[in-house]
């Protein structure tokens, strides 16, 4: 009877292996793979509302940084911080949309997205962090998204029970009324 069995390697000999077929295989992180009808970005609430910006519009997530009143501003905008030496405008961005002001509360983070001559911060009501959808999920847009919010949200997806708008930051950040701050 012939012995099929395969050959005892030792310990270095199945590192090896393992090593030289690493080395040949390398897909990319399933983060950088892109999928054809998959949507993915940064979701968030305003209000009762579910948001997601693509990955592409967020420079940055951070907290609330301290916010240095501009006198003359509209009231959407909280002021100017310091970020890292960089003066950062930051905006309520549910009262610019809706006029209702954001409840600030320990931990609130805002989006940091880029304009024209600077970046901007935005105040969000929560983060809920990374989403990702397909072209199953995709539904018509209600009445939710209606009003102000039409200007910025083109698409609604539906996760489970709650409904998702695709809000565009950098439509947003090319608005004139939003560009022009002070009263």
């Amino acid at each position: 009877m012939a012995n099929n069995a395969a050959p005892h390697l030792s310990s270095f000999d199945v590192l090896q292996d393992y090593e030289q077929r690493s080395l040949v295989h390398a897909p990319g992180r399933p983060e950088m793979i892109e999928a054809a009808g998959h949507w993915r970005g940064v979701g968030y609430r305003l209000g009762k509302r579910r948001f997601v910006s693509s990955f592409d519009e967020i420079v940055e997530i951070i907290t609330l940084p301290s916010v240095t009143a501009v006198p003359g501003a509209n009231p959407w905008m909280l002021g100017v911080a310091n970020v890292r030496g960089s003066l950062l405008p930051v905006v309520d961005l549910k009262q610019f949309l809706e006029g209702d002001r954001t409840v600030v509360h320990d931990g609130q983070r805002v989006l940091v997205i880029r304009q024209a001559g600077g970046n901007v911060a935005v105040l969000i009501d929560e983060l809920f962090g990374q989403r990702t959808f397909n072209d199953t999920h995709r539904v018509e847009i209600e009445e939710q998204y209606e009003g102000r919010y039409s200007n910025f949200v083109s698409q609604v997806y539906q996760l489970n029970d709650s409904q998702w708008g695709v809000f565009n930051m950098s439509l947003l950040a090319r608005t004139p009324e939003f560009r022009q701050a002070v009263l």
